[in-house]
């Protein structure tokens, strides 16, 4: 009996860090990021990604998805087309029909979509497959987007 508690209490250890709720700081970094994409607002958009770690996290996408079809480009994606998929154009911020929104959605609507990934991420799902669009780390004092996926980074959004 004695020996049950502690696997117990490692196993619901393991589980508290893995798809539990996002902190409150990820899902405003989120919801302010969504609102970013819908504006346009670029300056904005850069407030809250840490571009160099999206850059390599959109650059390892990239490189698997070539080797994976047989097209194994030197060097990998430019800095050019790497920095044009990391834009607010580049992420779809749609309701549950496939719509784009036309207000932000505020964070009460993204927090069901976020959970936590380790002690520091927060991740942003997709509603179908529950994988990641955008992940999100802990810098210093604040949230920040250190990953999105590569291609197609739409998030779906249910209304209030």
């Amino acid at each position: 009996m004695l020996r049950v508690v502690p696997v117990l209490l490692v196993a619901a250890m393991g589980l508290n860090g893995c798809g539990a709720a996002a902190p409150k700081g990820a899902i405003d970094s989120a919801a302010r990021l969504l609102a970013a994409v819908l504006s346009g607002d670029k300056q904005a958009f850069e407030a809250q990604i840490d571009r160099p770690a999206v850059r390599e996290d959109v650059r390892r996408q990239v490189t698997e998805l070539a080797k994976a079809t047989a097209l194994d480009v030197e060097g990998g994606p430019s800095e050019f087309a790497l920095d044009r998929m990391i834009s607010p154009a580049a992420v779809r911020v749609v309701d549950r029909s496939g719509a784009t929104l036309t207000a932000a959605p505020s964070p009460k609507q993204v927090a069901p979509l976020m959970r936590k990934v380790g002690g520091d991420r927060a991740c942003l799902k997709d509603a179908g497959s529950q994988d990641c669009v955008l992940t999100f780390a802990k810098r210093k004092d604040h949230w920040r987007l250190v990953g999105m996926r590569a291609m197609d980074p739409t998030v779906h959004v249910a209304g209030d």
